[in-house]
Formats: C-alpha cells, sequence, structure tokens
C-alpha cells in the first residue's frame, strides 16, 4: 500500500513551520512525525484529521518520516483490540508505517531511569499526598498553589521511596512521583505536575511488570524524543502543556528535543468526539458496537460505505486552523458522494416494493436490458438486467388522486421504466378489506425498448424496478444522524447530550428487492441505487443486507452553490 498524496503545501501553517526549519539547517534536515493514539478506544473522524496531518506532512518532505507509536501508559483503560482496530483504521485510510511501530510501553526502563535522573538533580520528588490534597494544594487560576509537605526530602529518601514503589510496596495512588518546578507558576500545568502515580494493574504488553506507570505528559515528550521525532504535532488542548514539554526535555538534556506544535481539533456538528461518551453510549446500549454505522468512528464509517479518499479529501478541505470550529457535517457527506458518483456502480433497488403486472407482456418472456454500470465511469461497462411480466416499482411511485406536479404512476398515466419500455396504467387492485393497493395492472408499448419512443411522445417520470421473479428479497438499513442537535454536548438538561439522541437515527427496512445481480457481490461493496441514495453491503450471513451510506440529497452542495463556493 502506497501513501496517499499529501495535500497542497500551501494548505497549512504548520508545513510553512517546517520548511523554515530545513531552510535554517534546523534537525540536520530531517522531518520526522508521529501519530500517538492512545489505545483506550476506537478512533473517530477527529483522528482521522490527525492521521492525514502526520502522515501527510511527512510525506511532503524528501526522507520524511512518521511513526505510529500507541501510548499506552494507563493498562487500566487499554485493550489489544483497540490496538488492533487502530493498525486497521491507519492502514484503511492509506498509510503505512513501514518498521515504525512503537509503543510508549518499550520505553519503561528508559523512563523509569530518566525519572531517577530528575530526582538526582533534585527536580522530582515523591509524594505522600492524597489526590484531594494535591488538588487542594495546587490553587486556582487566581490562587497560587502551596508547597507539598513533602517537597523538601532529600535526594537520597526520594530515590529509595521510588526505588520501593517500583518495588510494589505501596498501595494503589498512595504516593505520586511529582515534577520541582513552581507551585506558583500562572500556569498550572508547572505547579508540580505528577511525573509517576502507583497502579497495579497489569498492562496488555508487560503483564505485571510494572506496578507504577508513567503519566502521559511526561511519557509523551521523552518518547518523542528517544524516536528522534522533529515536530510533535499535537491538538490545542495540549498549548498549554507545551512548557512542561519542553521542561521535561530541557532539563534532561537529551540530544532531540522536538518542537511541539498545536493545532485546532476537528468538531463536527452533530457528532461527539469524546471517546469516553462514545463508550457509553455503546455501554448503555445506543449502539450496537464501536463500529455501529451511527458512529463517528473510523470504523463506523468504514462499515457504513464511506471511502477512505472521501474522508482523506474531507480532511483536505477542511484544512488546518489554530483556532477551534466546528464543520458541519454536509461537508463531510458532500465529499463522500463526490467520491461514490465516480465509483459507485448503479443498480435498481426497490425498497417498498408494489406488484406491477404487465397484462399484454407474453407469459414467460424474459428479456435482458442494457444497463450502464456507472455513467460518470467510461471504463465501468454495462450489466444486464432481467425484464419480466411481473415486476415491482416503489410503492410512493404511484398515486390514485396524484397531484398536478406528480409525474409518476397514476391510473391512466404512462411512466418510462429506466432501460425498458414505456407503462401505462390501467387498473388498480385493492384489498377488500383494508382498501390498501395491492397491485397495479399495466400496458406496456413494445416500441419503447430501451425506455425511449419512436413516434417522439414524451413522459415526464422515469422509474426504477425490478423483475419479481429475479430480484433478490434484502434488508435495508437507513441511517441517520445519531443525534438532532449540532451540538449534542452543549445541551444543558439533566440528561445531557443524551436528550439529543436521535430516535429515527435506523429504520430498517426487511422486504426490499434488489437486483439479481448483487447475489455475487462481495461483503463491502459500494453502490448507487437509483433515486435512493448510496448502499453498501453489511452482512450476506442468512440474508443480504445494506447499509445506507448517504442520500442523494446534497444539502451542503446547495450551500456552497448560495455562497458561492465549490
Amino acid at each position: 500500500m502506497t501513501t496517499p498524496n499529501p495535500p497542497s503545501p500551501a494548505s497549512n501553517f504548520i508545513h510553512k513551520i517546517i520548511t523554515e526549519d530545513l531552510e535554517n539547517q534546523k534537525n540536520d534536515g530531517r522531518v520526522h512525525t508521529r501519530f500517538p493514539p492512545e489505545p483506550n478506544g476506537y478512533l473517530h473522524i477527529g483522528h482521522a484529521k490527525s492521521i492525514c496531518l502526520n502522515f501527510g506532512i511527512a510525506a511532503q518532505f524528501p526522507g520524511g518520516l512518521c511513526n505510529l507509536r500507541f501510548d499506552d501508559t494507563n493498562p487500566i483503560k487499554e485493550e489489544v483490540e483497540y490496538v488492533e482496530a487502530i493498525e486497521r483504521d491507519v492502514q484503511w485510510l492509506g498509510f503505512q508505517w513501514e518498521d515504525r511501530l512503537f509503543y510508549a510501553s518499550d520505553y519503561f526502563e528508559q523512563l523509569y531511569q530518566y525519572a531517577v535522573q530528575l530526582i538526582k538533580m533534585g527536580k522530582a520528588y515523591v509524594c505522600d499526598l492524597s489526590a484531594d490534597e494535591v488538588r487542594e494544594h495546587r490553587g486556582t487560576l487566581t490562587r497560587p498553589g502551596k508547597d507539598s509537605p513533602y517537597r523538601n526530602r532529600s535526594v537520597e529518601e526520594n530515590l529509595d521511596l521510588f526505588s520501593r514503589m517500583r518495588a510494589g510496596e505501596f498501595a494503589d495512588g498512595s504516593r505520586l512521583l511529582r515534577a520541582k518546578i513552581d507551585m506558583a507558576s500562572p500556569n498550572l500545568n508547572m505547579r508540580d505536575p505528577a511525573l509517576y502515580r502507583i497502579l497495579k494493574s497489569s498492562h496488555h504488553r508487560t503483564g505485571d511488570q510494572w506496578p507504577i506507570y508513567p503519566m502521559y505528559d511526561f511519557a509523551h515528550c521523552v518518547s518523542d524524543s528517544i524516536e528522534g521525532i522533529t515536530h510533535s504535532i499535537c491538538t490545542l488542548e495540549f498549548e498549554d502543556h507545551r512548557p512542561l514539554y519542553d521542561w521535561i526535555l530541557d532539563e534532561l538534556k537529551v540530544e532531540c528535543h522536538p518542537q511541539q506544535i498545536e493545532f485546532a481539533r476537528l468538531n463536527l456538528s452533530y457528532t461527539m468526539m469524546s471517546k469516553r461518551k462514545l463508550l457509553e453510549l455503546l455501554e448503555q446500549g445506543h449502539v450496537s458496537g464501536w463500529d455501529d454505522p451511527r458512529m463517528p468512528t473510523i470504523a463506523g464509517l468504514r462499515r457504513r460505505g464511506y471511502t477512505p479518499e472521501s474522508i482523506r479529501d474531507f480532511c483536505e478541505r477542511i484544512g488546518v486552523a489554530k483556532a477551534d470550529s466546528t464543520v458541519d457535517i454536509a461537508l463531510l457527506e458532500h465529499c463522500l458522494r463526490e467520491d461514490l458518483n465516480k465509483r459507485a456502480l448503479r443498480v435498481m433497488a426497490v425498497m417498498n416494493p408494489l406488484r406491477v403486472v404487465i397484462t399484454n407482456y407474453p407469459e414467460g418472456q424474459v428479456e435482458e436490458m442494457d444497463a450502464e454500470n456507472n455513467p460518470e465511469d467510461p471504463d465501468a461497462g454495462s450489466r444486464k438486467v432481467p425484464f419480466s411480466r411481473v415486476l415491482y416499482v416503489e410503492r410512493d411511485d404511484f398515486m390514485e388522486d396524484p397531484p398536478k406536479k406528480f409525474f409518476r404512476l397514476g391510473p391512466g398515466r404512462e411512466v418510462r421504466l429506466k432501460h425498458a419500455y414505456y407503462i401505462k396504467c390501467v387498473e388498480v387492485v385493492k384489498d377488500e378489506e383494508t382498501g390498501e393497493v395491492q397491485e397495479l395492472r399495466c400496458t406496456y408499448d413494445p416500441d419503447t425498448r430501451g425506455g425511449w419512443s419512436n413516434d417522439g411522445r414524451k413522459v415526464r417520470g422515469t422509474l426504477h424496478w425490478v423483475s419479481a421473479e429475479h430480484s433478490l428479497e434484502a434488508e435495508v438499513q437507513l441511517y441517520d444522524h445519531l443525534f438532532t442537535k449540532p451540538d449534542p454536548e452543549a445541551e444543558k438538561s439533566e440528561e445531557g447530550y443524551q436528550a439529543s439522541l436521535n430516535p429515527d437515527s435506523l429504520e430498517t427496512l426487511a422486504s426490499c428487492q434488489v437486483e439479481p445481480g448483487l447475489a455475487e457481490a462481495e461483503v463491502g461493496t459500494r453502490y448507487q441505487f437509483l433515486r435512493q441514495g448510496y448502499f453498501c453491503i453489511d452482512s450476506k450471513e442468512g440474508k443480504l443486507v445494506f447499509n445506507r451510506t448517504v442520500s442523494l440529497r446534497d444539502s451542503w452542495g446547495k450551500i456552497a452553490k448560495k455562497q458561492g463556493g465549490k
């Protein structure tokens, strides 16, 4: 797999910073980035932006490299399942780390020794305050913190206590190793932050070897340095952590001191980007799994039928900014439609079937109609679609008493069947008890094969259809936004974001009919159902199941047109 073409160099300020560094011969002309997820959940669309940025930036410069590193320093929340899912997602997006797969746990011994070095330098101490006491001593934005009563322990005592912490002598949470910086600093992150905590929990890679684990801020910067990272690109919430990042590396006097650069994270309307809250939705049964097609996870988007190309295009279009903002989800759907329009095969599928009998069509006769697979792709070719006396059309394509601008089927009305013939409704058969329309009886014009009249007459309506004898029954899952409000996390009610959950985010249609050629297709194959939208095969175990990827309606396209955009 090759790395996709990166975005235009002019598209973001980070590229300009790196270009200036290279011009000034900084980092010996190297560009080395990393994507450092914590394996405590599945990646979502926000992570896709970071993946595209880190791997894309590296690809823009000769010899540029990008690592995949798992920041696995919290064994309570981390699982092998998440590691494997993250690897799968990065590769699916089109990126490869080659031989540069690392874990923070690879460096646990080095991290420990670096912590010992800080103790020997008088820059770190073991603190016995409880979590609540640490919080109280920390102060606030308007009130300086107070020194821990353990801050002035001797180097020898700190070394002894830290060694015993490693040996597992103390209870969870009973002691911390803290950096000795400045309890009066206006930056709360510099008020003697924790470097190590006691946590007697089995790690998915190191087992029970370690009863203490490094804090993220300590492990992250040191891991960057060990790997020779030149530019540590992270989201904006880490801007206040940058002084601590630099302080640790400056005090340790490491050979490689990466430059931390922050960019605005992706916020998407009708979506949440908190892995903790997404896990809550899963645990409370609001979704079926991390890969539920309503979830903003990369796994969910993939299962829904998104393409990696559309997600990369979206990430390029939104660009890289320094200030937080919210992107309309309609833009993501617009990118998806543009991509699927070029690659998805066209087929006919009837969601809510209504039986049509063509009374003057020979019984037992079957014709094969020529149909284009994709008019946007000249190499897509065509397919044969069986046509017979009994068909299915959409129930919504018929009205017994149609209004003026309804151009589909009605009593005495003529319409075109896509790729086939003109037909005219001559009789409506209803259920005697309910009055529901059960069947339409129509006639066809044999001189209109292919859907065109030789005598020049025109019809306004064109319907899709399938042959009742040959069609396949399928289940279709119609997905909509998981939330009804653009910013569910802004919900002020007692239920919080869950008050915005969309009760109609999934509708299942059980007896749809699709073209017979789809029987041979593989799970994940994407199609455009004519006049319906884009769909992909979700399952073939026992029954054919399709997920609606996105409708044909393009609200973003209309918005962009009004704004004069592209």
